[in-house]
């Protein structure tokens, strides 16, 4: 070719790339053929600080994508948007208007929670038992994880979870239900670890608190004891001077029990709860099994509008056509209610307890968001927080609290770091310390972290290990010390907004180099992937007898004359990679990505 060819060559066009008014910044690294974290890092540089489900507007995306190289114009939102639309609705970024007018009283949810063999079950037992006929009695075999009772011709749903784990677990997936948490103290025991754990989850969750005081009619009841070692741990009784009501009863005898649901009724009542039942239905699962007759069930909670036999309904990644519904006793249900709780048939998978759901207009609608959700089950989508993003947030003003959970080995240390923290609110920022304890950080810890997007403290203190394993799922920041100072300057740079995002590289695969090929422009590597997997445009390193040779990304990577997104342990492929072509054999390529330290 002549050098007046190459003047008259035509200079190669741009990609087209159409964009949304908005876009999450996962399918834009879809669309860009990114990682997420790619994605990231490029909004940081522009000065956004955005996680994988968030989105950005039109003009960022398209700032992105104009220096990678595309020609970018602006059109239909597409699927991904449609998702997004979906999305908002169940988690309340779009709001269908309520009119005051069409809101009507809705009967109260309540959880009891409590240490083991205080009495929880045997409470739900008696209450449930003391609410039926005996004509019903033999009815009620059907155990659907929530129930109503009707007390003074006014309903009372509770929830029946094993106890504030479980409470805590559904809050972290969005089951806000809740209105009133019991929380049950032995009068022969007293606070117990699990009665303080389960006093800080339902203090953190927001929700009334009456306090049941059980087994009174046993001889070694003190329930002036159980009083006093509740103002210790911050619940001032109303007999105190609080706000907070206690209530002597005794499961096994009944008495008390009355008493327990008439101030149920009138924290209810002093709470207006209220919800508009002729709308589409929202609502939260409160637990799921597969039955071999009927396939998938789930109990579900009504929280706004009704819900009806046919509606097509998708809950967490589950989605289906409400085939049949059925109420606590089996008998079946045409629809059901705010608060109403309900066992429906019908779904195409078993749904988690905590998901929440809501009704769409048809099945393709579902199927779709069902889908969404189950891609971010699968890429460890995540509610909680890091205190690098807290504090990027803090600098962008889109946050105004920073929810920490403190461990440490004695109580002086806990006042001590408590203290000093909590000094560290201000007007724009106020610290506020969820939960306290001694010892270890647990399981607990972290699924109250996931709830509350609260970060975890530990001083001098160190991590069980299913805490660990739960806290990398749930990407909860478990951060410990051993010099005060240390931490406490920590958590003022995080206040000030002033902390940076620490990356690391997280390692995908190796393929072993075991032959070259020559392509216009260079050579490409003949490999075989000898662990994990490799992926197109992955960042890599070239390594050559151990040593770094080269640092970039993998620009292609084929199978036989196919180009493909990933290949497995075991398969051969071709790999080219970005601004290098000098390949020996023998030489290793280590495929890697990068995330966020939490």
């Amino acid at each position: 070719m002549t050098q007046d060819d190459n003047k008259s060559a035509p200079v190669a066009e741009k990609p087209t790339l159409t964009l949304p008014s908005t876009i999450m910044v996962r399918d834009l690294g879809e669309m860009l053929g990114l990682s997420h974290i790619d994605i990231i890092k490029e909004l940081m540089k522009r000065g956004v600080m955005a996680s994988v489900n968030e989105s950005v507007d039109f003009d960022m995306a398209s700032s992105v994508a104009t220096d990678l190289g595309y020609d970018v114009k602006q059109g239909d939102a597409g699927t991904a948007a449609k998702e997004e639309e979906a999305q908002a609705v169940v988690e309340d970024e779009v709001i269908e208007p309520e009119d005051k007018k069409s809101l009507q009283p809705r009967p109260p949810v309540v959880t009891v929670m409590g240490h083991v063999d205080h009495g929880k079950t045997s409470i739900l037992d008696a209450i449930r038992q003391t609410n039926v006929t005996a004509q019903e009695v033999g009815a009620i075999t059907q155990h659907i994880g929530a129930y109503q009772v009707t007390v003074k011709d006014h309903k009372i749903t509770f929830i029946d979870t094993p106890g504030h784990e479980a409470f805590t677990e559904m809050r972290a997936r969005g089951a806000s239900l809740t209105d009133v948490a019991v929380l049950v103290v032995a009068a022969d025991d007293g606070i117990m670890p699990q009665t303080r754990e389960a006093i800080s989850h339902a203090t953190a969750a927001n929700v009334p608190i009456i306090i049941a005081i059980n087994k009174i009619d046993l001889p070694a009841a003190n329930a002036d004891n159980v009083k006093q070692q509740l103002t210790q741990n911050n619940i001032i009784i109303e007999e105190f001077g609080g706000d907070v009501i206690a209530v002597p009863l005794s499961a096994k005898t009944g008495e008390g029990l009355d008493d327990l649901l008439d101030h149920i009724l009138l924290v209810a009542e002093v709470a207006e709860l209220k919800a508009n039942p002729d709308r589409t239905a929202e609502g939260a699962i409160v637990e799921s099994r597969m039955d071999q007759s009927r396939g998938p069930m789930a109990t579900v909670i009504v929280q706004k509008g009704t819900l009806h036999t046919g509606d097509i309904v998708v809950a967490g990644a589950s989605y289906g056509k409400i085939k049949a519904m059925f109420d606590d006793k089996g008998a079946r249900l045409k629809e059901a209610g705010p608060s109403t709780p309900a066992e429906v048939m019908g779904l195409n998978t078993v749904p988690r307890s905590g998901d929440t759901f809501v009704v769409l207009n048809n099945e393709r609608e579902a199927r779709e968001l069902a889908e969404s959700r189950e891609r971010d089950q699968a890429e460890g989508a995540t509610r909680a927080v890091t205190l690098e993003a807290v504090s990027g947030d803090i600098a962008a003003g889109r946050v105004k609290d920073l929810n920490i959970v403190i461990k440490a080995d004695t109580v002086g240390s806990i006042e001590a770091v408590r203290g000093s923290l909590e000094k560290l609110s201000g007007e724009e920022v106020r610290v506020h310390v969820i939960s306290t304890g001694t010892g270890n950080v647990s399981e607990s810890d972290v699924m109250l972290a996931t709830a509350s997007r609260a970060v975890i403290v530990g001083f001098t203190v160190k991590t069980d290990l299913g805490a660990k394993k739960k806290a990398e799922i749930e990407g909860v920041d478990i951060r410990l010390y051993d010099i005060i100072y240390k931490l406490i300057e920590d958590i003022e740079v995080a206040v000030k907004g002033l902390m940076e995002p620490v990356f690391v590289d997280v390692h995908d695969g190796y393929a072993d180099v075991r032959a070259m090929f020559k392509v216009r422009g260079g050579k490409i590597a003949g490999c075989m992937v000898t662990d994990g997997l490799v992926r197109r445009n992955s960042l890599a390193r070239v390594l050559r007898d151990g040593i770094l040779t080269h640092e970039s990304r993998v620009s292609s990577l084929r199978r036989f004359k196919d180009d493909v997104r990933e290949v497995a342990n075991g398969l051969e492929c071709g790999i080219g990679v970005e601004g290098f072509d000098a390949f020996e054999e023998g030489d290793v390529i280590e495929a890697f990505h990068t995330e966020q330290k939490g």
